[in-house]
């Protein structure tokens, strides 16, 4: 059974719908690659038992028989929800969230939860309070965050699909530095219900998956309208029917340069992007080389309208209605040592910087400022699509770093979302595919990216050119 390892959900359907395996025994071996082989990979929290995973999807769909994760910010009815923070330790999820609820209806198998950084807050995979999670390309090596288990448990063939969240670009870029396929759907595709909200405006959950076509299988069935979250727009439709070999006729692509040539951009990656860019002209692309002035600048608004929405949002982490709570005499003492104790460094790093620009007497000159340029950025993107279907960019600017490379250098780290932010603050849709290696074998990936509800073209154009290529194909052997 070693082929089913890296096996596609396409792949495996035809198996289970030829009854050359059952549902059972796709769990048991995905259960029992977990045990072998995530010792050394660390990519989940939790495996469960095997029957309550069946008892809990009884239904045949689309995902039927399929095993697949779920990032630890996402509610799974009756299972553990930490967010990878002691301040949840022991906390079980009293509801399903709508995107869990509809892969039960779809009978996907959820078999865990996956490592992330701490409250989704993180770009390495490094911030997590139980473990740090290591890239199956190379072990000394991040998995890219802050999805970094639902990246890693995929790209082990531990699992053919999972699903993260990204807030500026926690899906796309662990996609790109694990040679996966990883989606950000148009702001409010996918309800966000059952989703720990980090940042409730930039806040998505997002798909892992070894191709486009599995990608867009899954977001298939977990996209819905959604009464319980208002910023719902979620249309229930099937993103595979369209995919062929060959691009859309007329398909104009516009090239990032301002991304593509930015400082510090590691040249193999830019390199890989260009043959790339080669490849979509010979499906008949026309090809265009533009700029997008304002995206020089999401980065610096992204750190203040997330974190200042973070410091919102974690207000409730108290210790008085969930999670930890600290053992002293008085009120104000729990409320303070609680989210001492209960937060890591990272996360109280970002709510002090939240709490400091939304502070009176500078609000106005960061959070209020920020949510202009915001405007501004949404406002380029609405200008650039008038002339050009998609866009393609960088998802990262250098390859897989090391552990601990980033430790005294923190500004780094938080820029290794300058490529991908962009995306959430306009509330636009985005795919990153595997498109070459570097000399050292660390996955090198590009984003295609999209007008509002654009998904079907994003797929579309992303399976012609992974169609085209072999780069997919490529497995971490552990």
């Amino acid at each position: 059974m070693a082929e089913l390892a890296f096996a596609t959900i396409a792949e495996l359907k035809k198996k289970l719908e030829k009854k050359e395996i059952s549902k059972q025994e796709l769990l048991s071996y995905c259960i029992g690659r977990f045990k072998k082989h995530d010792p050394q990979i660390e990519s989940a929290l939790e495996i469960f038992d095997d029957q309550s995973v069946i008892k809990a999807s009884p239904q045949d769909g689309i995902l039927s028989g399929i095993p697949g994760i779920l990032k630890d910010n996402i509610a799974q009815k009756g299972r553990k929800l930490t967010c990878s923070s002691k301040i949840l330790q022991g906390f079980t999820a009293t509801y399903d969230a709508t995107a869990s609820h509809n892969l039960k209806k779809e009978g996907a198998l959820l078999v865990g939860r996956a490592n992330c950084d701490e409250f989704a807050m993180g770009s390495s995979g490094e911030t997590s309070a139980y473990k740090k999670t290591k890239n199956p390309w190379n072990l000394a090596r991040v998995p890219g965050g802050s999805s970094s288990g639902s990246a890693a448990a995929v790209a082990a063939g531990l699992v053919p699909w999972s699903l993260g969240s990204e807030t500026g670009g926690s899906v796309r870029l662990p996609a790109a530095f694990c040679n996966l396929v990883g989606s950000k759907p148009t702001y409010g595709l996918i309800s966000r219900y059952g989703l720990v909200a980090y940042g409730s405006s930039l806040d998505h959950i997002g798909v892992l998956t070894r191709t486009v076509y599995d990608n867009a299988l899954v977001l298939s069935a977990i996209a819905s309208p959604d009464v319980h979250d208002s910023s719902s727009r979620g249309v229930k439709k099937d993103y595979t029917k369209s995919l062929t070999e060959k691009l859309p006729n007329g398909l104009t692509i516009g090239i990032v340069d301002n991304a593509l040539h930015a400082k510090g951009m590691n040249s193999e990656i830019a390199a890989a992007i260009e043959k790339a860019i080669s490849v979509f002209e010979k499906l008949g692309a026309t090809v265009k080389r533009i700029n997008v002035p304002t995206i020089d600048y999401s980065a610096a608004t992204y750190f203040i309208v997330s974190r200042a929405e973070a410091a919102s949002n974690l207000s409730r982490f108290d210790g008085v209605r969930y999670g930890l709570r600290a053992d002293v005499d008085t009120l104000e003492q729990m409320y303070s040592k609680t989210r001492h104790n209960g937060f890591g460094t990272e996360v109280k790093t970002r709510i002090i910087v939240g709490n400091y620009v939304l502070s009176a007497g500078y609000a106005g000159q960061f959070y209020e400022k920020a949510n202009m340029v915001r405007a501004m950025i949404r406002a380029d993107f609405v200008k650039a699509f008038k002339n050009i279907d998609l866009l393609v960019m960088p998802t990262h600017s250098i390859p897989a770093f090391k552990f601990g490379e980033f430790d005294v250098d923190k500004l780094a780290m938080d820029l290794q979302d300058s490529f991908t932010c962009s995306a959430n603050l306009a509330h636009i849709p985005a795919i990153s595919v595997p498109c070459g290696f570097t000399s050292d074998k660390l996955p090198i990936g590009l984003q295609l990216v999209g007008p509002d509800f654009s998904e079907e073209l994003l797929f579309q154009v992303g399976h012609a050119y992974e169609q085209a290529t072999d780069w997919h194909k490529q497995y971490a052997s552990l």
